[in-house]
C-alpha cells in the first residue's frame, strides 16, 4: 500500500445492498491478486480492515507467492488456502507450511515481522484470501503469536459445503482467536444451490464470491465485486448457478477509526510513523530467519498526511 488510507468507522443503519469492484494489485514479484477491502465506499466489515483475493492460478517455477520479510502492528493477519502451500516464517521463530482447507493467524500487536514464500523452484497453483483483522485498542500493543488452524469444522447444507472459518455458525464453532465478534465462512457449491444462511443481526455483513457468481438477498454479484449488507439481518438467501464459491464475512460495526499505512493499521500519524522509524532502524520487529530473501523496504513518509 503506497498511500495512507485513512479508514473511518462504518455508519452501518439496516439492510442494504451495496455492490463495489474490488481494485487489481500485486503481492509480492507478480501475484495478481483482487484487493475488495479497504474500497470505496466500503472501509472495514466489522473489524476486517483488509482483504485480497489471490487465484485460482496456476504459476510457473519460481513465480508463486513471495513476499519478503515485512512487519506489522495492530492487526491480526488471517490466510485461508484453498489450493496450493505457502511456507509462513516469522519473528517468534515459527516455519509453518499452510496447505488447502486450513488457515493461519497471525496476531501482530506491538509488532512482529514475517515473510510468506511458494515452494521455491516448482511450478504450481495457488487459491487463497488473505484478510487483515484490526485489533481493539485494549488488544493493539499485546504480545505477538502465531495460530496454526489445521482442521477448520465443515457442515453440508443444501447444495453447499460450508467451511466455518471465525466464530460460531451452523452449531460449528472455529479455533482461530480473535478480539473482536466476528464471523466468517466459505461456501462451495459444486452444481446449483440454494439456501438460506441465519445471521446475526447486530453484525454487518458482506459476501465476495470467490469463484463464479452468486445472487445473494436477490442481488447478483460476481468474482471480483464485494456486496455488502449492513445490519439488522436475521437471515440472508443465497442461490449459486452452478459450481461456485462464497467468502462471507461479518462482524459488530467496529466503532473506531483506523489508518492503514504500508503494512501497519493503527490509529495515528505518529503510529505509523514511529512504526516506519523501528523497522528501518531494525528495532521492535526482530528478524525472520532462513528465509534468503532481502526485507522489503518501508515507503517514504512524505506521503502521510492524515486527511480529517
Amino acid at each position: 500500500m503506497s498511500a495512507p488510507v485513512p479508514v473511518p468507522p462504518d455508519h452501518a443503519s439496516g439492510p442494504v445492498l451495496e455492490l463495489s469492484t474490488a481494485r487489481s494489485g500485486i503481492v509480492g514479484n507478480d501475484l495478481t491478486v483482487k484487493r475488495a477491502l479497504p474500497g470505496k465506499p466500503r472501509r472495514m466489515v466489522g473489524a476486517w480492515c483488509f482483504l485480497d483475493h489471490a487465484g485460482p492460478m496456476d504459476y510457473a517455477p519460481d513465480h508463486g507467492l513471495t513476499v519478503g520479510p515485512h512487519p506489522h502492528i495492530g492487526l491480526q493477519t488471517f490466510t485461508w488456502m484453498i489450493e496450493g502451500e505457502v511456507m509462513h516464517h516469522d519473528s517468534l521463530g515459527n516455519r509453518q507450511m499452510i496447505r488447502p482447507g486450513q488457515v493461519n493467524l497471525m496476531t501482530a500487536g506491538r509488532g512482529i515481522s514475517h515473510a510468506e514464500v511458494s515452494p521455491g523452484g516448482e511450478s504450481g497453483r495457488i487459491h487463497a484470501a488473505q484478510l487483515w483483522i484490526a485489533l481493539p485498542d485494549e488488544e493493539r500493543d499485546r504480545e505477538p503469536a502465531f495460530q496454526h488452524c489445521p482442521r477448520m469444522p465443515r457442515v453440508e447444507q443444501d447444495g453447499f459445503d460450508i467451511t466455518v472459518l471465525v466464530g460460531s455458525a451452523f452449531g460449528q464453532t472455529a479455533t482461530p482467536r480473535v478480539y473482536t465478534p466476528l464471523l466468517g465462512f466459505d461456501l462451495e457449491s459444486k452444481a446449483s444451490a440454494r439456501t438460506t444462511l441465519q445471521l446475526d443481526p447486530s453484525f454487518e455483513h458482506a459476501v465476495m464470491p470467490l469463484e463464479g457468481s452468486a445472487v445473494v438477498g436477490g442481488q447478483e454479484v460476481h468474482d471480483g465485486e464485494l456486496l455488502y449488507l449492513g445490519t439488522g439481518r436475521t437471515e440472508i438467501d443465497v442461490a449459486t448457478p452452478g459450481a461456485g464459491r462464497l467468502l462471507l464475512i461479518g462482524g459488530t460495526p467496529f466503532g473506531k477509526d483506523v489508518l492503514l499505512w504500508w503494512n501497519f493499521v493503527g490509529r495515528t500519524q505518529e503510529d505509523m510513523e514511529t512504526a516506519t522509524a523501528d523497522w528501518n532502524a531494525g528495532r521492535r520487529f526482530g528478524t525472520v530467519p532462513d528465509t534468503g530473501l532481502e526485507p522489503l523496504k518501508a515507503p517514504p513518509l512524505s506521503g502521510l498526511h492524515l486527511r480529517n
